[in-house]
């Protein structure tokens, strides 16, 4: 919104300066986004007389000027065609700097001397288009500075208005602000019509509302003889100083009283009205519709519109209709002043993409009680402007009165919200100063009941009144205090706690997380060669999926996880290792909700480290996967990870997989993707997948790791060779020594596997290594001899195993 000094001059007599101004308007809740010092900087673009005006010798388009500044006269080189001998001109002197950082200097144009330019209200800032230079009324003052002789020096105001203070979209309703600040009231111009027609308007034309909801109010005035023309100088300089340019006499009054009173209007031509009346409807479904900016709308049977006899002459709110433009033969002009209902007028706007002055108004909510004060203020100076007679009377169709809001405040709780000691008078009288009536509350409470006016939408409930209370005693009034708040520290869930655990311990492994839509196509458990009765064939499925491919919820993270090694691979990024930490959606009997559980998904493939000149070609392979596994459940202190062969699972090679479980509990599978999947995917090299069940991983977990002292005596190894057979695993050596009880037993270790060359076809050589430390004293030989020997006799009896 655009307001000047001046301007607001008129409606309070204020004291302030022009920062003084800014400032406090900001501090009012207007902000100032910038402020402008309209002619600042330009008292060397003089007042100037035309002594002599001849053409240029050599060039036709260029005139020579004999300009009299009042001191001297001058030879000033022009391009312009609509000045004439006398005239006066604004002579931008050598030395200014016009607006564009364009500076004037003594130049040579085609062989002649010029000392100056005369100057057009563009390269002035009074206009964004001219169409030559400025010619000054006569009877000004040779010498004097342009914006001095014109009174055109003024501030300009550009206010960042919030979308709830429509109130403020005005001259006056700053005003109003402005009145409020500095303790005096708001004077409003009164001019009334002169009703010089004797017949009514009653029988000369009609409008009929045929929708009350869109259109609560419609008020018209008839001006019969008018005489279109130009507006006179201070009408086109006071909408030029807020950033609008001038039509014509009647559309320009239209504009004013836009930006004086906040009010939209629209005059028709009345002789292009069929029929002579307006209808005000909604719009037929697909209707067309040429706006005045000459583009065809289809609208829709939701939006207001303006209709004459046969059809629609104006968007209702938004934008007139080329069809009942003023133009300059327009001899007698219907004058609307009406109220639209916002929301409607909103999504006209949005839809049709079309952004007025006024229907940024309307769709904020406009003022009803002004649309008879904008109707009669328009009426008068349409009348002095550009004459005619007023018919009779005014058209007030009104179907239905809109309802005013009363909202009452309260001493107690505006003092308690604002920190204040506000007595009642106080805020009576703040209130007051935005002309709101107030009366004392009936009952206990000490406070006010106010009459919200029209005006005001923002104002609502009691705290929005407090708001404008805080907001005219002065935002830097309100006492500065420390907040008052407590510390509040609630520990997270313990399945939350874990997988952020299981999440980072993934990541320091050199795991990339990846993160896939929980939607899958049914063809993906086929994919992965699940069996036709495996539960998770059941999906939840989407009411309205996008495509196919994304039709059900997903019950496995596999099908995705191949998916994206799939599609990294064709763009050549080989190697992987990747996972993805998200829940899956198994259907379950009797519940209406699928149960949702957390499941992660990890896979290597490719090189076991980057490529380098230095670094090894081996692939990764099931142990690289299986040590990654144990190092993440060692870090979340999950009981002894075990594995059994064959994971059972259609997806994975079933030579090369295994079930894992964290004590007894089984928490997921892990092996290499089978070869026809992989077929299935395009992958071409060996992908090696984990699956593990989160909850389980979480109730397999071991009690808390509690300190234990370090032993202060020696460690002693005892290394050994044994001969089993093939069929038995490292895991069966490891447990049998596990059962052993052996005191002082610290660690084993399994460093060796041999078959081949002096070793029993089949039979297997294990090697591994015992630790044997005790914490109260040095172990001698023949307590570690016995020791080791209890678990050698111990293999032999479990495993059949022979020492080496």
């Amino acid at each position: 919104m655009n307001v000047t000094y001046k301007w607001l001059k008129e409606f309070v007599d204020f004291d302030l300066d022009g920062d003084q101004l800014s400032h406090q308007l900001t501090m009012a809740g207007l902000e100032v986004d910038y402020m402008e010092h309209l002619g600042a900087g330009l008292d060397s673009v003089i007042v100037a007389q035309l002594d002599q005006v001849e053409a240029h010798p050599d060039a036709d388009k260029l005139t020579m000027c004999q300009v009299n500044t009042g001191t001297e006269v001058i030879p000033v080189v022009c391009g312009a065609k609509n000045h004439k001998q006398g005239d006066l001109i604004a002579l931008a002197q050598v030395g200014t700097v016009l607006p564009g950082d364009f500076k004037i200097k003594k130049s040579k144009i085609r062989g002649a001397v010029s000392q100056g330019m005369l100057c057009s209200e563009k390269e002035l800032g009074l206009a964004e288009e001219s169409e030559g230079i400025l010619i000054l009324p006569q009877g000004l003052t040779l010498g004097t500075p342009v914006f001095d002789a014109l009174g055109l020096k003024d501030i300009r105001y550009e206010i960042g208005l919030t979308p709830n203070r429509a109130d403020c979209l005005s001259v006056a309703g700053v005003a109003r602000e402005v009145a409020a600040m500095v303790g005096k009231s708001m004077t409003l111009p009164e001019v009334a019509p002169v009703e010089e027609a004797e017949e009514k308007i009653e029988t000369l034309t009609s409008v009929t509302i045929e929708d009350a909801d869109g259109c609560p109010r419609y008020m018209a005035r008839l001006i019969q003889g008018v005489k279109i023309g130009p507006s006179p100088e201070w009408l086109v300089r006071r909408l030029e100083s807020v950033g609008q340019r001038s039509i014509n006499n009647v559309v320009d009054v239209t504009n004013y009283l836009l930006m004086e009173l906040g009010h939209p209007l629209h005059a028709f031509d009345f002789g292009s009205l069929r029929g002579q009346r307006i209808i005000v409807k909604r719009a037929a479904e697909g209707e067309s519709f040429v706006t005045l900016d000459g583009q065809t709308r289809a609208l829709q049977s939701n939006d207001m519109v303006i209709c004459d006899a046969e059809g629609s002459v104006a968007l209702a709110g938004v934008m007139g209709g080329e069809n009942s433009e003023v133009e300059d033969d327009t001899v007698d002009v219907l004058l609307e002043s009406a109220y639209f209902d916002p929301i409607s007028i909103r999504r006209t706007s949005k839809r049709l993409g079309i952004h007025s002055e006024a229907s940024h108004r309307f769709e904020r909510g406009a003022d009803i009680d002004t649309v008879p004060v904008a109707l009669e203020r328009a009426t008068a100076l349409i009348q002095q402007l550009a004459g005619g007679q007023v018919a009779k009377g005014a058209i007030d169709t009104c179907p239905e009165a809109l309802e005013k809001r009363s909202v009452a405040i309260t001493v107690n709780k505006t003092n308690r919200l604002l920190g204040l000691d506000l007595s009642l008078p106080q805020i009576d009288a703040l209130l007051r100063s935005i002309e709101l009536e107030t009366t004392p509350l009936d009952g206990g409470d000490e406070g006010l009941q106010v009459a919200i006016p029209m005006s005001r939408h923002d104002l609502e409930r009691e705290v929005d009144l407090i708001e404008e209370v805080a907001r005219l005693n002065g935002y830097d009034n309100i006492p500065v205090t420390m907040p008052a708040s407590r510390v509040v520290h609630r520990r997270k869930e313990t399945q939350q706690s874990f997988v952020t655990q299981l999440r980072n311990a993934m990541v320091a492994q050199g795991a990339r997380e990846i993160i896939n839509y929980s939607f899958v196509s049914p063809a993906s458990w086929d994919k992965i060669q699940l069996e036709q009765d495996d539960p998770r064939r059941t999906n939840v499925r989407i009411l309205n999926p996008l495509t196919e491919e994304q039709s059900v919820m997903r019950t496995s993270l596999v099908p995705s996880m191949l998916e994206v090694v799939s599609r990294n691979l064709a763009y050549r990024s080989d190697d992987l290792r990747l996972f993805e930490l998200r829940p899956v959606f198994n259907v379950v009997a009797d519940q209406d909700q699928p149960c949702e559980v957390v499941n992660l998904c990890a896979i290597l493939t490719g090189r076991r480290e980057v490529e380098g000149w230095s670094q090894q070609d081996g692939a990764v392979d099931f142990f690289d996967l299986k040590g990654l596994v144990e190092v993440v459940g060692q870090q979340l202190n999950l009981s002894s990870l075990q594995v059994e062969a064959d994971a059972c699972q259609s997806y994975l090679h079933p030579g090369k997989s295994c079930r894992l479980y964290s004590g007894k509990k089984r928490i997921g599978v892990m092996g290499e993707v089978h070869p026809v999947v992989q077929d299935a995917y395009d992958i071409n090299q060996p992908v090696f997948l984990v699956e593990l069940d989160v909850p389980a991983m979480i109730a397999g977990r071991a009690q808390a790791t509690c300190f234990q002292q370090i032993s202060r005596f020696p460690d002693v190894y005892r290394d050994s060779a044994i001969l089993i057979g093939d069929e038995v695993s490292a895991d069966q050596v490891l447990k049998v020594i596990g059962s052993v009880k052996v005191k002082n037993l610290d660690d084993v270790v399994l460093f060796d596997l041999y078959s081949g060359k002096g070793i029993p076809e089949g039979k297997k050589s294990l090697a591994f290594r015992v630790r044997y430390r005790s914490t109260e004293k040095t172990l001698t030989d023949d307590e570690i001899n016995k020791m080791h020997a209890k678990i050698v006799k111990s293999l032999e009896k479990n495993l059949g195993a022979e020492i080496r």
